[in-house]
Parts: C-alpha cells; structure tokens; sequence
C-alpha cells in the first residue's frame, strides 16, 4: 500500500521506478474501495469518465505498453469504431476481474523491466499519427511513461471518487489501512 515511495535504495533505478509506479496505482485501485459496481461505473461530472471505466483503460495501456516493449502486438485491437469500450466495463467484466487482471499485469510489467538487460535499449513505437514513422524509445522512458499515464488516471479517480461520496484520497488511505488491519486480525485468529 505505498503512498510515497520510499527514498531510492543507493541507485537502484529500477526499483525506484517501479515503486513509483506501484504507488501510483494504488492511488487508483484505493480511489474504487467500498464502492459497487454500479456506483463504479457511475460518471458525475460532464467527463464520460468513470472508476471502473479508468481501472480498465489502465490495465490496456499498461499491458499495450510492454507488449509493444516486448515486440508484441495489443492484446486488444482498438481503433476509432471500439475505443470508447477500453473506458467501460462490459458484459461479464467486473471490478474484481479487472483488478485481478491489473495485478497479473503488473507483474509482468515488474518482470520485464527488472529482465531487460538495459533501460537504455530501445523499442520501436507503434505506428501511429503522433509518433514519427520509425520512432524508438528508451526502457526508461516505458516506465517513466507508465508512471505518467497512471498518475494523470489518477487524479481523475480522486476527482471522480469525492464527486461520488466526498471521499478523499486520505480517507481512502486510511480505509486501506483499517481494511489491512482486519485482514491481519483475522488471519491471526484462524491460524
């Protein structure tokens, strides 16, 4: 449950980039605790965001993201007929899915970035209108970009989340941590 991240360990770029990441993310999945499914999809501003249409976007965009690091294409195809459906949850998909999902993704992601040999190597970028033809970028800039991408849904979902209940995002923190504490309660107990 990293909030802010703890000081880099003696130059260790990957581990602090990583947590970076991770503490963003967390704000994200705290910005969805308590609420259901439907309170999730809800979108109370003029924005045609919601919770869990942002969960969904994000665990795309990571997974794109390295997939496209690793040389592989999207898992899932999006283009101006279908892109509205990567800010929605539809059909059988749920908070809970996604979230599981997010974590398997984000392992990968750890995964990866920890195995490349060097955050200098370079990846070609997808063809796209805004990106040159041919374009590379750095590993780092991956994970820099990742950050990025998480932090701004991140704020959107603290926005969205106080529009919804007023909860903020201490609030959120704290009920992590009440939540945390009950699960170590209870684990203690059954043991």
């Amino acid at each position: 449950m990293p909030t802010l991240v703890e000081a880099e360990a003696r130059g260790d770029e990957r581990s602090a980039l990583l947590a970076y990441l991770e503490a963003q993310r967390g704000a994200v999945r705290r910005s969805l605790l308590g609420l259901t499914e439907e309170q999730a999809a809800r979108k109370p501003s003029v924005s045609e965001l919601s919770l869990s249409g942002l969960l969904k976007h994000l665990v795309e965009t990571e997974d794109g993201w390295v997939r496209t690091a690793r040389g592989l294409k999207y898992a899932t195809e999006r283009d101006a007929s279908n892109w509205h459906e990567s800010f929605e949850l539809i059909g059988d998909e749920t908070i809970a899915g996604k979230l599981a999902e997010w974590n398997a993704v984000a392992a990968r992601t750890e995964s990866f970035v920890r195995e490349v040999p060097d955050l200098n190597a370079a990846f070609a970028l997808p063809e796209a209108p805004w990106f040159p033809p041919g374009a590379e970028r750095s590993m780092r800039w991956l994970v820099l970009t990742l950050i990025q991408e998480v932090a701004r849904h991140a704020g959107h979902a603290d926005i969205i989340r106080e529009s919804l209940d007023g909860k903020t995002a201490f609030e959120l923190v704290d009920m992590e941590v009440e939540a945390e504490a009950d699960r170590g309660r209870r684990d203690r107990a059954t043991a």
